[in-house]
């Protein structure tokens, strides 16, 4: 059990076991959040709102029901954070972006309203880049957000607020969003846990312009919190029509059952990506942990080729429909990166667009077929560790962010559960993760898998920001 004296990196878990006997209070914990916030953000720069006084009051009506052995839900007390690109009522929805405005949300997005509805301690909104488009976390609205592991280095993104907060200990609990690797991208960067989960299972609204390619999800320092946070947030929303959940599924039930009866395949590059060696290293000695806890692994690749092109055609349309009805001085706000993928995403036909429909579908098929003889897939997360905040491109040869993320994407497009567990630390000492893959709705066998190797490789968090001067 984590000390008292250091309630705010304790897991949901345990803060939940300490409110139960007694040990602390909702309010110990915020007050130390709070001070890790204060002492913290400065130098990561992971939020776009912090209301402290909020999350006192909460924590102390919270704190009041555990006297009276009344707990609201399943995760009262808990601090939680909220992505700015998720709504969160009374919050203006900046989406990292200068074409926004001060406008209270009106409502919250399903996950806020689960989370608030089960006693989570809402302390504010994460950081994104614009819109939530590149793999960095920095946008014109809110700067640069930096890794607590060096703050020269990205967290990655576009959930590197979450990620970076989620790290050091300002939140247990934080709502990502996944339109590409934006949750296991900054979750490897920063060495975190971070699940995307089956497409469906958690109700999202409004609906991401991104499409069916997006999803919103748990980051949490532990796989049990993530399993914890699903059960919350899975609860059906009218919504969202895209939702197939019942809200029935306890996704903390089968955490213990091991992997010993699994097959698994493993490929360190799915046939077409290059991954450093310092990387590759830890990924295999990883994957050993599954062999030797019983599982069957089988190097070998999925078998399909680089969907590149097909998922940015998705990608850049989703991006095009955002800058519909911009003036023209609007435009000439958005970051320049992301206004030349909008111009392109301009120029595709509906032709085109269909074309990639159908290439989304075979490929999404390949891999239920390809899952009828594995159980589940790993992969490398990322092929590097934390790239430095000013370079979206750490080799030259490098076109685009896809380049350096081929793991991510395919499987926002085929819609699987895919989970990112850190696995050591590279030769520059960043965080290295391992991507763990389902078949469609089999979200409890990557939990399961992901939490095997967390008992056996606990994971590591940084005490506080290892600050880099920068310029």
């Amino acid at each position: 059990m984590t000390e008292k004296t250091d309630l705010a990196q304790a897991s949901a878990t345990e803060l939940l076991a300490l409110y139960r006997s007694g040990e602390a209070s909702p309010v110990e914990v915020i007050r130390d959040v709070i001070d890790r916030y204060e002492r913290f953000e400065d130098a990561v720069n992971a939020f776009v709102h912090f209301d402290a006084e909020a999350a006192l009051s909460a924590a102390k009506a919270s704190e009041e029901r555990w006297l009276n052995k009344e707990p609201l839900g399943l995760v009262d007390g808990v601090p939680a954070t909220i992505k700015d690109l998720v709504l969160m009522k009374d919050v203006p929805t900046r989406r990292g972006s200068l074409t926004s405005d001060d406008t209270p949300a009106v409502e919250d997005a399903p996950v806020t309203a689960r989370l608030r509805e089960q006693g989570a301690i809402l302390l504010g909104k994460t950081t994104t880049p614009e819109f939530g488009w590149k793999p960095l976390t920095d946008s014109p609205l809110t700067g640069i957000t930096r890794n607590p592991w060096d703050t020269s280095r990205t967290p990655g993104g576009s959930s590197g607020g979450a990620a970076s907060a989620c790290a050091l200990g300002i939140g247990a609990l934080h709502i990502g969003t996944d339109g590409g690797g934006s949750i296991r991208i900054p979750a490897a960067f920063t060495g975190i846990f971070g699940i995307k989960q089956t497409f469906g299972l958690v109700p999202a609204y409004p609906l991401s312009p991104m499409g069916t390619v997006a999803h919103v999800g748990p980051m949490t320092r532990t796989v049990a919190d993530s399993a914890l946070m699903l059960n919350v947030i899975s609860q059906p929303d009218i919504r969202d029509w895209y939702a197939v959940t019942d809200g029935g599924e306890d996704f903390t039930e089968t955490l213990g059952a091991g992997v010993a009866e699994m097959r698994i395949a493993f490929s360190m590059d799915l046939g077409y990506a290059s991954v450093a060696p310092d990387v590759q290293d830890k990924v295999r000695a990883a994957v050993k942990v599954f062999e030797d806890l019983g599982a069957t692994v089988v190097e070998v690749d999925p078998g399909f080729a680089c969907p590149a092109v097909t998922f940015n055609r998705h990608w850049y349309a989703g991006a095009a429909s955002i800058a519909r009805g911009f003036t023209d001085k609007q435009m000439a706000m958005i970051d320049p990166g992301l206004r030349e993928v909008m111009h392109t995403g301009r120029s595709f036909t509906l032709f085109q667009y269909m074309d990639v429909t159908k290439q989304r579908e075979d490929l999404a098929y390949h891999m239920a077929r390809f899952h009828e003889t594995y159980d589940l897939l790993l992969t490398p997360m990322m092929p590097v560790t934390a790239v430095s905040v000013d370079n979206t491109l750490p080799d030259p040869e490098m076109s685009s962010w896809l380049d350096w993320t081929p793991f991510s994407y395919p499987f926002n497009l085929t819609q699987q559960p895919a989970a990112t567990v850190p696995c050591g630390f590279g030769e520059d000492g960043l965080p290295v993760g391992l991507q763990i893959v389902g078949p469609k709705f089999a979200d409890n066998l990557v939990l399961t898998a992901a939490h095997a190797y967390e008992q056996v490789c606990p994971f590591r968090m940084p005490d506080a920001p290892n600050v880099t001067h920068y310029a």
